[in-house]
């Protein structure tokens, strides 16, 4: 049988320095646990525009088609602000999550004990905090038609459109509720159904879904507006939170800040089964590509290793190996190492980014 398969994508900035680390825990499942995987290594963004005159090229399109995962780290910087828009860094990324038809984004956010002083809420209300919002990916207001800014009775007029299939709602619900199977058994969906039919039209789909073929996981439905305010207030109130595509980015941001660091924060971007019944997936760390720091051995390689925990949970079908490797970060976090975006009043030891990746492969070697 073949190697399940990974291709990364490193991609500018920071991004090569902490998937440098991620190629390490990689090396280390396949020569401690026996998980060997096939990896192949291609160019996106910024550093495929240096090469190519684009920032994905055909070829490495179709690779990310044929692979079980593709692992990315990030995209842009400041050398290529001035291109022309249909060639920014950006566009590869929003042409592998296009292509590759990844329309559920799982959004985890997760506070270690360890870190719970950095987020601006109180302790007790995010010590422990572990939720996952899922996030319509392809579709909604930033894909509906039509759009553009028009001239209408001598003014200049903006218009984006909300737009929805039943299809595309029943789709990422069906992602939200198998995935509260694995967690807590429970679903909250946000919408604006008092003032958007395309609200009214998801509230119907997802209540549908859960009645036809998840009655044994919890439902609640909420106002979009709402869920924000109680993400603030109680956020521990929810396990899986899914909505669309605007209101998920939103949300999701706002979770992303709860648990303190954009460096601790991964991501997978999930779309239909290959033949192999396996996921077409995308795993990448929240954080963007941060020229400031690149090259300085600063950056947290903590967000693209977490991500690499998800794709051994959501396409390997390696969920205890997934949470060997989060206990694994946990410790090292608990020790008190810290990279620079961690360090805080409280101190720690400062690390740079290969010795982070070198302290949590001691705290794997240490749970064998």
């Amino acid at each position: 049988m073949a190697n399940p398969s990974i291709l990364i994508l490193a991609g500018d900035g920071i991004g090569p320095e902490v998937m440098a680390e991620v190629k390490k825990i990689i090396s280390w499942y396949g020569d401690k646990r026996g998980l060997v995987f096939d990896v192949s290594e291609d160019l996106v963004g910024g550093a495929a525009y240096d090469v190519h005159g684009k920032p994905l090229a055909d070829e490495t399109m179709a690779r990310a088609q044929e692979v079980d995962a593709v692992l990315l780290g990030a995209v842009g910087g400041p050398k290529y602000d001035n291109l022309d828009f249909s060639v920014k860094p950006e566009r590869g990324l929003l042409r592998l999550r296009k292509e590759m038809d990844l329309f559920s984004n799982l959004r985890p956010a997760q506070c270690f004990d360890a870190l719970a002083d950095f987020s601006s809420l109180k302790k007790d209300v995010v010590a422990g905090l572990d939720i996952m919002i899922v996030r319509e990916l392809t579709s909604g207001v930033y894909f509906g038609m039509p759009r553009g800014i028009f001239e209408e009775n001598g003014e200049r007029v903006g218009i984006n459109t909300q737009r929805y299939t039943e299809s595309e709602i029943e789709r990422v619900a069906r992602s939200a509720f198998e995935l509260a199977k694995r967690r807590g058994n429970k679903v909250c969906s946000m919408e604006k159904a008092n003032v958007m039919e395309s609200g009214i039209l998801w509230r119907e789909v997802v209540q549908r879904v859960h009645d036809e073929e998840y009655p044994e996981v919890e439902l609640s439905h909420m106002y979009a507006d709402n869920g924000a305010m109680q993400l603030v207030r109680w956020p521990k109130q929810f396990d899986v939170i899914v909505t669309d595509n605007l209101f998920g980015d939103i949300l999701s941001d706002c979770a992303a800040m709860l648990t303190g660091s954009l460096g601790m924060l991964p991501s997978a971007s999930l779309g239909a089964p290959m033949e192999n019944g396996r996921p077409k997936a995308m795993y990448e760390p929240v954080h963007g590509s941060a020229p400031d720091i690149a090259g300085q051995g600063k950056a947290n390689p903590i967000a693209c290793i977490l991500s690499f925990a998800m794709a051994l949970r959501y396409s390997f079908d390696q969920g205890d190996e997934a949470t060997r490797l989060e206990k694994a970060i946990e410790k090292v976090l608990a020790d008190g190492v810290r990279t620079a975006d961690l360090m805080g009043p409280e101190g720690g030891t400062p690390v740079s980014t290969v010795e982070m990746g070198a302290k949590i492969i001691e705290a794997l070697d240490a749970s064998l």
